[in-house]
């Protein structure tokens, strides 16, 4: 009779920590669920890196860069003086970029790809060079082994031979082999001339025709540098060292302005040898200290800026968010179906439990299955309609009243919708959380005051 006592006043607390070892346990489908999302989320980098490798990938273009081979004397002897083969490069007063971008939705699959194709047109000058501002001396420039270069990240994007206007002459730039190590692969061609004065009030331009995947950026190499840059996407996000002056977004497009002046950045007009790189570098996914613990030099375009034409709607990283609410969602239904049974005297079995926490669980992988057709907005109407459904005609046969299964079933309604309404809305998640998580406690806390422990 004492231990029938006992029993009926602790079972309600045992069976409450039988609930919290299922919850526990239920993280252990929940981690393999995270897996899942990030295997598919691999799987679309895959598909967006063999498309881009065919097409051509991320692009930021620098230059052009006006490059004076010198000697210079390493040591002095007696007899005779040992020289080297350096590099002096300089940088034009003004440039002027105007592109047009027209994106292209290319499918891997079911993996969808945004690439585009430019037309840019680039122009500017140099009014004056100055090479004995490096301390270099006339005699020692090596004038006809001068060039002009132009660097372009991934020159399979090229359509057409790139062709400079210089001055009164029609250059052709090529990827020919240079001995200077600040961009061993950037488009190039020899000039010609016998000294500086060639060089005064040098006016280039050229048009190029480039394709390209997501990102395309402009390094500011001019003293004075202006970007104009148009597109029919309607959903980008500008990127890089600065945001354009103007800008203007709507259904139609985009159009955005930038202008630069030398001095806010962080490299010069003129430069010796490898003082300053030209490498690819990308603001959007590579940080500044990632960047210098793999390069001793500065690449000057940590300085490029532009645009990055991204698909607006991601379902891998939306689901993965909504996964890390799963002890949330699994606990608040175990709380009020536990209050629902207790309160209305009715006894459920442990295992039933569990069998409720798949449903919720299966939940995740219904949203991510379905996300990768529909988008993650239907996806998560579809995913949680049919949990809700099962749930409520699971609990309806445990239960046999419609009326307990109809308060559960508008818990997780309410529940499902709260979430949604968090993924939505992240500036305020935190807020929005913590009310919520005030609410459900007092909830909570009223309903406990019926039940006879």
């Amino acid at each position: 009779m004492v231990i029938s006592t006992v029993w009926q006043k602790s079972k309600l607390f045992v069976k409450g920590l039988l609930i919290a070892a299922l919850v526990l346990l239920l993280m252990i489908p929940a981690y393999f669920v995270q897996e899942l999302i990030k295997e598919r989320e691999a799987r679309q980098k895959e598909a967006f890196a063999e498309v881009s490798s065919k097409w051509a990938g991320k692009q930021i273009i620098t230059g052009p860069v006006l490059v004076l081979p010198f000697w210079q004397t390493e040591s002095e002897q007696t007899v005779q003086r040992v020289r080297s083969k350096h590099y002096a490069y300089f940088l034009p007063d003004n440039l002027h970029v105007n592109a047009s971008v027209t994106p292209q939705e290319k499918y891997r699959g079911i993996y969808k790809v945004m690439l585009y194709s430019s037309k840019v047109q680039v122009g500017g000058s140099f009014s004056e060079v100055s090479p004995a501002q490096l301390n270099i001396a006339p005699e020692d420039i090596i004038w006809d082994e001068a060039f002009v270069k132009i660097h372009i990240s991934d020159n399979k994007g090229l359509n057409d031979e790139v062709k400079m206007t210089w001055k009164d002459s029609l250059l052709s730039l090529s990827p020919k082999s240079r001995s200077d190590r600040v961009s061993n692969d950037a488009l190039s061609a020899s000039l010609h001339i016998s000294s500086a004065a060639e060089l005064s009030n040098a006016i280039f331009s050229m048009d190029l025709d480039l394709n390209g995947s997501e990102e395309l950026l402009f390094t500011p190499v001019g003293r004075l540098t202006t970007v104009d840059l148009s597109s029919t996407w309607p959903h980008p996000s500008f990127i890089g060292n600065s945001l354009p002056q103007t800008s203007s977004i709507n259904g139609n497009g985009f159009h955005g302005s930038w202008k630069s002046m030398a001095h806010s950045r962080h490299f010069p007009q003129q430069w010796r040898d490898n003082e300053f790189v030209i490498a690819d570098y990308f603001p959007a996914h590579t940080t500044d200290s990632d960047y210098a613990s793999a390069n001793k030099t500065v690449s000057i375009t940590c300085e490029a800026f532009g645009t990055d034409l991204y698909v607006p709607v991601n379902g891998y990283q939306k689901t993965m968010r909504s996964v890390k609410y799963a002890v949330l969602c699994i606990l608040l239904t175990f709380v009020a179906f536990f209050l629902i049974e207790t309160v209305n005297k009715r006894s459920v079995h442990p295992v039933h439990y569990a069998l409720i926490g798949l449903a919720l669980i299966m939940f995740y992988t219904l949203l991510l299955s379905f996300s990768e057709y529909t988008g993650f907005n239907l996806a998560y109407i579809i995913a949680s309609a049919a949990t809700v459904g099962l749930i409520a005609w699971f609990v309806r046969g445990i239960l046999q009243s419609v009326k307990l299964t109809t308060v559960l079933s508008v818990v997780l309604v309410l529940l499902y919708s709260y979430v949604f309404t968090i993924l939505r809305l992240q500036d305020y998640a935190l807020i929005l959380g913590s009310l919520g998580l005030f609410l459900t406690l007092a909830v909570i806390m009223h309903f406990s005051k019926r039940i006879q422990w």
